[in-house]
This record gives C-alpha cells, sequence and structure tokens, in this order.
C-alpha cells in the first residue's frame, strides 16, 4: 500500500484510508463483521481510520475503538466533530465550550487516550475561527489530538483560517477533508491549490460519487434503496448523470479496469491529494477497493476523463451544509 504524508504534519499514512460511515446506524449493523473488516484493512496495509461522532450517533466511533483496542500503534486514527445529530445549538458547532465536551466524548467512545486527526467536520459560521482555533490549539497542546483540520471548508476560508492562526499565534489547521470524484470536480478549481499552497494534507471522500461510480446496479445501491429518486432516469439532472457514467465505464473498459476502479485511481492521482477515504459496506466491497489501491491512471486515461467530466466541474448535487447563511438565511439576502 502506497504511504504519504499528511501535510506538514510529519505523518505518515496510507494513500487508502478507511471511513466508517457505513458501520453502524444505517449501514453494516454486523459489529462481527465490521470488526473483521476493520482488520483487513489494517493487514492490507491501511493505516488511516477516519470517523465521526455524527456516524450512528456515536455508535460507529465505540464500533472503530474495540475494533483497534488492540492494534491502536499501527492505526493513524482520525474522527470528525460539531455536527451531532441534535438541534441545541449549543450541543454542536465549533465554540471552545463545545469542542472540549466533544473530543472528551469521542475520546471515551473510542476507548484511546489521543486522537491523531480530529476534524472540524463542517465550517462554523456562528463561531469566530480565533475562538476555534485557540481551543483546537488547547488540545494539542494537553496531548489530546495530535493534528486538527477541517472538512469541506471553501478556499476563502481555509485562507482566513490560516491567517488567523499565524496573526493570533495559534497551531493552525494542517488538514482539508473534501468531497471529489470524477463527478465532482469543483474542488480543483480552488480548494485543492490552496491547500497545497499551505503544505495541507488533503483527505478525500465519496470518489464513487454517491454509488454512481460503483460499477453495480443502482437499484441495488443502499442510498437507491432510501431515496429511490437518487438515480431516476426521470428525475431532473439524471439523465446527463447518466449519459457521463456511460462514457466512464466505456473509458475504464477500454483501460481494463472496471469503473471503481478508474473512479478511485482518478483521484488518487491528483497531487494535492493524501489519501482517498473508500467507505465500504461489505467485506466483498472493502477487497474490491483494497485491489482499486493497486492501479495507477496513465495520462491518456487522464486526458480522456477529462474531455467527458472537464476539469472544475459539478455534476452531482452539492453536499448537505455547505451553503452559507447569505444563501440560507433570507434575512441576509432581503430588506
Amino acid at each position: 500500500m502506497e504511504r504519504r504524508y499528511l501535510g506538514a504534519t510529519g505523518i505518515s499514512v496510507s494513500a487508502t484510508a478507511l471511513g466508517t460511515m457505513n458501520f453502524g446506524g444505517f449501514g453494516n449493523t454486523d459489529r462481527a463483521e465490521v470488526t473483521r473488516m476493520i482488520h483487513t484493512a489494517i493487514d492490507a496495509g491501511i493505516t488511516l481510520i477516519d470517523t465521526a461522532d455524527r456516524y450512528g450517533n456515536g455508535e460507529t466511533e465505540r464500533i472503530v475503538g474495540d475494533a483497534i483496542r488492540d492494534r491502536r500503534d499501527e492505526v493513524v486514527l482520525a474522527t470528525k466533530f460539531g455536527l451531532p445529530d441534535v438541534q441545541d445549538p449549543n450541543k454542536r458547532g465549533a465554540s471552545p465550550r463545545w469542542i472540549r465536551t466533544a473530543v472528551e466524548a469521542s475520546l471515551q467512545r473510542l476507548g484511546t487516550d489521543h486522537i491523531d486527526l480530529y476534524q472540524l467536520h463542517r465550517y462554523d459560521w456562528h463561531t469566530d475561527l480565533d475562538e476555534t482555533l485557540g481551543a483546537l490549539s488547547d488540545l494539542k497542546h494537553a496531548g489530546l489530538i495530535r493534528a486538527f483540520g477541517h472538512s469541506m471548508f471553501p478556499a476563502e476560508k481555509i485562507v482566513e483560517a490560516q491567517w488567523v492562526a499565524d496573526r493570533r499565534a495559534h497551531a493552525r489547521f494542517t488538514t482539508e477533508q473534501a468531497r471529489y470524484s470524477i463527478l465532482n470536480r469543483r474542488v480543483e478549481a480552488s480548494v485543492l491549490p490552496t491547500a497545497r499552497r499551505y503544505d495541507m494534507g488533503v483527505l478525500t471522500f465519496s470518489p464513487l460519487a454517491n454509488g454512481w461510480l460503483s460499477g453495480r446496479d443502482l437499484a441495488e445501491n443502499s442510498r437507491a434503496r432510501l431515496s429511490p429518486a437518487m438515480f431516476d432516469r426521470t428525475a431532473p439532472g439524471n439523465a446527463e448523470r447518466w449519459h457521463l457514467v456511460e462514457q466512464l465505464q466505456d473509458i475504464a473498459s477500454q483501460a481494463g479496469l472496471s469503473l471503481p476502479h478508474l473512479a478511485t485511481a482518478f483521484v488518487r492521482s491528483h497531487p494535492a491529494v493524501t489519501a482517498v477515504i473508500v467507505g465500504p459496506r461489505t467485506p466483498d466491497q472493502l477487497n474490491d477497493l483494497i485491489a482499486a489501491a493497486e492501479h495507477t491512471l496513465t495520462a491518456d486515461v487522464l486526458d480522456a476523463i477529462d474531455a467527458v467530466a472537464a476539469p472544475g466541474t459539478e455534476t452531482l448535487p452539492a453536499d448537505y451544509l455547505t451553503e452559507t447563511p447569505a444563501l440560507t438565511d433570507p434575512t441576509q439576502r432581503r430588506r
């Protein structure tokens, strides 16, 4: 398994990371099977495991913690905070008050005395970055976390956070976690170049674009069962995506690859990307995604992908909770 350094942290991680959103909760609830999958990933050379307090309302962190209890030193453990499934604004977000509560709860569920990478799940528009960075720096100085990062930050907020850290003498965000796939290339325009500018590690999620690039019958996709309209050919916007997927399938076949192997190799090929987070639900899916780590795309294959899905384009709806209050709060755009 290829290894890469996580930005300027000095931490070496595998170029494929294990995402755990499909463990517990609405995903795979067979804890014994999930534990075996985590051990299989570690045995295959995957060193980075990514989870979050939101997944399964904390259940997933417990599953991960139990699974790695005897293999903690083999794992770079990453989790996220800020988006628990609650309505109370004082029990979510990135305020110092909540950060301390959240990290203590995650440490307990994970059964560890430190978290290697602690990530803000989404930008908190209600908390000053100075407050957030101060609290995270305190956790790092106390040894409760080794490094901290953010997820789904727009480029301008990445820059602002780096500036605040420098101006206020805080430790800085050293990683960004971005949604990135052949069908979601908007981050190539500014987020990925900005992360490279600040020598940040970049973790990417959803390389299979919510199942669109899974190569499986989309009707059998777990997301399709939860939301049948997601892959409905008659739904607005889906016809274009189906056409793109068919063209990408042809490119994959000509390259001698399956579509998911093409999709994950594409994301891993970007020079800003440190690790591609894969999120299997079953052992077969995990084994296939481990095999995908062996592939490297040639320049002509990358050019063919660009001809179908142009750099910087976005053909799937925006990820949840990413729009600014200026767009979602009518009081900020209407008199």
